[in-house]
């Protein structure tokens, strides 16, 4: 890699990764139960400051944050906040309770109720006999969770958006509660946006955008970053707010 590119990639990963990049996006959701689990703050929906959340409430609300998290930023915020609305802000809580809004009305753009609730369902028959997600690969989550075929090639970019969120722990952005995971076997969340983004900075050469080209572009980070190569994602993020500059 051109140093002068390297360079560029450090510094903008190290300035975007940085919560205060980050207040109105997917990842707001499941960090706000993440610092429940510590500080019991009475403004997330419940009264009485006597519930604590629980790991799976913080997995169960990125699971969720990272499946919405397609479109406008605006909109995600808008529509994952009705979500937790309908869960009382109580997402494990409401998973096993086994009762849910099941209709063909939208949630979140072409995602609608009914499609929630089936996701719901296939928690709650995970959480019956395991306690964390932390126990399914990309491929087992893909399956148990989303109920989507198994598919080698497919980017998965929500599943490895939300693997980033649970495992990096460097105490900035990302949540770092999976302790049993390594950051360095982490994938980058792969979309078509990535992918334009790291195309345009030499990081990938393949034309498909699927979990091979995933790969391509987090051993390309992996110069930069050997221990953490999804560090990479903050210096794309970095690369689109500067326009390439």
């Amino acid at each position: 890699m051109d140093e002068l590119l390297a360079e560029k990639l450090r510094a903008w990963a190290e300035r975007y990764n940085n919560p205060r990049y980050f207040a109105e996006d997917p990842i707001a959701f499941p960090r706000r139960f993440a610092l429940q689990m510590t500080t019991i703050q009475p403004t997330l929906g419940f009264e009485g400051g006597e519930w604590r959340p629980s790991l799976q409430d913080v997995e169960i609300a990125a699971v969720f944050a990272a499946h919405f998290a397609w479109g406008r930023r605006a909109m995600i915020v808008r529509d994952c906040s009705r979500l937790f609305d309908e869960m009382l802000w109580r997402p494990y809580d409401y998973v096993m309770a086994g009762s849910y809004r099941h209709d063909s009305a939208s949630i979140h753009r072409t995602v609608k109720w009914s499609e929630v609730a089936a996701i719901c369902k296939r928690l709650k028959e995970f959480y019956s006999s395991c306690d964390s997600l932390e126990k399914l690969s990309a491929a087992e989550m893909r399956t148990q969770v989303f109920g989507q075929k198994k598919d080698p090639k497919a980017a998965n970019k929500k599943i490895w958006m939300m693997r980033r969120w649970m495992v990096r722990r460097d105490g900035k952005v990302d949540l770092g509660l999976w302790k049993d995971s390594d950051p360095r076997d982490l994938v980058i969340p792969l979309d078509v946006h990535v992918y334009t983004q790291a195309e345009a900075l030499g990081l990938c050469k393949r034309r498909s955008k699927d979990f091979a080209t995933a790969v391509e572009i987090t051993d390309s980070f992996r110069e930069l970053f050997p221990d953490d190569p999804v560090k990479g994602d903050f210096a794309l993020f970095g690369y689109g707010v500067n326009s390439g500059r």
